[in-house]
């Protein structure tokens, strides 16, 4: 149920994400200006079922546009175009990157009212939580 992810999240704790950029081959002045960012997750989905998700971060407010199961080509936070497609498997938003950068796998769910988003890359994994503004 996409609905219960509708909203605008602000992020409140991260874990590990600098071994994640790490993974990502980048350089310790980016990871130290992710680490001190404070960004916000947006989704939203029309009546067609086009889901749109916005990430205010230091790197810009990258947004995509997509439906459930259907492969779409986007650019990562390394500026790799991959192919990616997002799925609800159990409660769960999974996007999944694949391209010559390597797989990347961004699991969402929405836990004690908090959406925790685990990020993967290899055996790199980076948590982070966020609460929904009002």
């Amino acid at each position: 149920m996409v609905e219960q992810f509708v909203g605008t999240w602000k992020m409140t704790s991260s874990e590990n994400f600098d071994e994640l950029m790490k993974a990502f081959g980048m350089g310790a002045s980016q990871q130290q200006m992710a680490n001190q960012n404070r960004p916000k997750f947006t989704l939203s989905m029309d009546d067609q079922g086009m889901i749109s998700m916005k990430s205010l971060n230091i790197f810009g407010t990258p947004e995509i546009q997509f439906k459930l199961n259907e492969p779409f080509v986007q650019k990562t936070i390394n500026n790799k175009e991959t192919k990616t497609v997002i799925t609800l498997e159990n409660g769960k938003l999974i996007q999944k990157h694949s391209g010559d950068g390597g797989d990347f796998i961004i699991e969402r769910e929405i836990s004690d009212g908090q959406l925790i988003a685990r990020s993967k890359r290899g055996n790199v994994e980076a948590v982070r939580t966020f609460e929904k503004e009002a």
